[in-house]
């Protein structure tokens, strides 16, 4: 076995979408995986911004929490599982868990955030429904 993994090699492979973004938000990697799970080929994704996969009510937000990370060079998510809704190329909602990390230059000045995203919409929809079935149970057993 080698001594070295081959980068490229490693993000085609796995099941989880890797995608990196430059300080302005644009996208400078995107995975197979992430094809998969957002719909756009890497010719679609590279260079446009992250509002491609962001809900529309979520892109003034989501913007400017980005770029605060990018002018402080921390982000209080580095350990954290975040789970949120995004868009995927036809326009339908997914539901997706990530989580972030930095990359800095040799100043140590931010140069890139990287997610490692997972689909996770069949896991919310069962999620969901289960509430809906234990609502209704709680609600049954105060009418009975």
């Amino acid at each position: 076995m080698s001594d070295a993994i081959d980068f490229k090699t490693l993000v085609s492979q796995i099941g989880e979408a890797v995608i990196i973004s430059d300080p302005d938000e644009k996208i400078l990697f995107w995975n197979a995986s992430a094809e998969r799970i957002f719909g756009y080929t890497s010719d679609e994704a590279l260079g446009k911004t992250l509002s491609i996969i962001t809900p529309e009510r979520f892109r003034e937000r989501h913007s400017r929490g980005y770029f605060h990370t990018i002018q402080s060079g921390e982000t209080k998510y580095g350990n954290t599982l975040l789970r949120v809704p995004a868009i995927h190329k036809h326009g339908h909602p997914i539901s997706i868990a990530f989580s972030v990390s930095m990359l800095f230059d040799e100043e140590k000045r931010p140069i890139a955030i990287v997610a490692i995203v997972r689909d996770e919409t069949e896991r919310f929809q069962d999620e969901r429904q289960l509430k809906e079935k234990l609502a209704k149970y709680e609600k049954n057993l105060k009418t009975s």
